[in-house]
């Protein structure tokens, strides 16, 4: 049996269900459902021959066509299904919910599955989750404080203490700055980030305080999609101070690495912000392996850039917080206690 859902229907099953992505392995690469599995009914080279006959001869050869690539994989498709799941009940998607989507659904009704296929596809998705990061409203806490401070690693200890956070650079694979990329995963797509960022949110009590990282719009390659961005600059900032010697060395810890081409190519993309001598510095004091002074060297721009971005901040609550340790447990304790006695609604 195939029937036809809504996005929203989909989420809000009692029961989530498999989800079979027919679109091609491009496009899955490109942004996917999370959790999605891909069962491409075309790989991208027969896409791309199907739509040009489409375009240029006509639809009943581009059909014809499709059958001919499709044909030989009808068993293959039942089976990965299969392999992917014990589930009876399955959804499938594909671009707009047309074709690709329907034909799948048939054959795997046919094989006994339960087939939801989901009205307007992946992009139906897009739009839905676009929308919400402007119409579901979150009790967003800010923690904030200048390069060093620690910030990732208090999100965690807030965790572990029984706090919900999003961590946004782990979502990004990049710590926020020139050096961000040192050390993590390849980043995804800004469209892959935004999906990621709503299962975030779908996973947790929306209901609840949830705490996340002061950043700029822009986390290394991806950008904060504007309804989420919007909440954050209007949400309490609770801002941390550290003694500059400590953050030197949470930085150190943070972004040292056995490939010293990775911190030379980090100082070269800020060298024309750095000033020309500072950059020479910085190359010199890498090259003796003095991470200390090429270290402070950046770590007295980015402070003046944090300072920059605090005074433009517009939310109407900022907190002031000062520390004198890299203690993420301790800090995590009075967080928690002071939001409960000053910003719990």
């Amino acid at each position: 049996m195939v029937e036809k859902i809504d996005i929203a229907s989909f989420f809000n099953a009692s029961e989530k269900m498999p989800l079979f992505d027919v679109r091609t392995p491009a496009e899955f690469s490109k942004g996917h459902i999370p959790n999605a599995f891909n069962l491409a009914l075309f790989s991208n080279e027969e896409r791309a021959i199907v739509g040009t006959i489409y375009k240029k001869e006509d639809p009943k050869q581009a059909l014809l066509k499709g059958l001919e690539f499709v044909g030989p994989k009808m068993r293959l498709l039942i089976e990965e299904v299969e392999k992917k799941t014990k589930h009876k009940t399955v959804a499938v998607h594909c671009w707009r919910g047309g074709k690709r989507s329907g034909s799948v659904g048939w054959l795997l009704g046919m094989a006994g599955f339960e087939v939801k296929t989901i009205i307007g596809g992946y992009k139906a998705y897009r739009n839905f989750i676009l929308n919400q990061f402007y119409q579901q409203k979150l009790e967003l806490l800010v923690l904030g404080g200048k390069t060093g401070c620690g910030k990732t690693k208090i999100l965690h200890a807030l965790k572990e203490q029984g706090e919900q956070i999003i961590d946004l650079e782990g979502l990004a694979h990049h710590k926020g700055s020139a050096f961000g990329f040192i050390g993590e995963a390849p980043a995804p797509t800004v469209e892959q980030f935004e999906n990621n960022l709503f299962e975030a949110i779908t996973s947790l009590d929306t209901s609840r305080r949830i705490w996340i990282e002061n950043e700029s719009k822009r986390i290394g390659r991806v950008s904060i999609p504007n309804g989420f961005w919007e909440q954050m600059k209007a949400a309490p900032l609770v801002n941390m101070t550290l003694p500059f010697e400590v953050r030197l060395t949470v930085s150190i810890e943070n972004y040292s690495t056995e490939v010293k081409a990775d911190l030379e190519t980090a100082f070269h993309n800020i060298k024309k912000r750095l000033g020309g001598q500072n950059y020479q510095r910085a190359l010199a004091y890498l090259a003796v392996g003095d991470l200390k002074s090429a270290g402070s060297i950046a770590l007295k721009y980015y402070d003046k850039q944090y300072q920059y971005m605090l005074e433009k901040n517009k939310t109407k609550t900022i907190k002031y917080m000062n520390f004198e340790n890299d203690e993420p447990e301790k800090t995590a304790q009075f967080l928690i206690a002071y939001a409960n006695k000053e910003l719990t609604k």
